[in-house]
């Protein structure tokens, strides 16, 4: 391996493990979703990294379709997040368990 590809993934290991934090410590719905979407930049840093260094385009096709996901995902989330603060005034995560049903 390289040093650029070596650099690359040192820094999308940094994300991940970022990312793992902010899901697995902050009980804010908020601070949770940019958690989930520090790791999926994780992956598409990867994905990016490893077609650069390996002469393939499927790599970069992926993560182009993994980031349009992903902005979809962000949408649904923020909506939802919107719709649980009108109804609680509140986007603490352990508010939301009455939701179970």
């Amino acid at each position: 391996m390289s040093n650029g590809l070596i650099d690359f993934v040192l820094v999308s290991v940094a994300l991940l493990a970022i990312g793992i934090y902010g899901l697995a410590v902050k009980r804010n719905a908020i601070r949770m979703l940019f958690g989930v979407e520090m790791v999926v930049n994780s992956a598409n840093l990867n994905l990016v990294a490893f077609s650069r260094y390996i002469p393939n385009s499927q790599g970069q096709t992926l993560a182009l379709f993994s980031i349009a996901i992903a902005a979809a995902e962000v949408a649904v989330g923020l909506a939802l997040v919107i719709v649980a603060y009108r109804m609680y005034k509140n986007i603490d995560i352990a508010d939301f368990r009455s939701l179970k049903g």
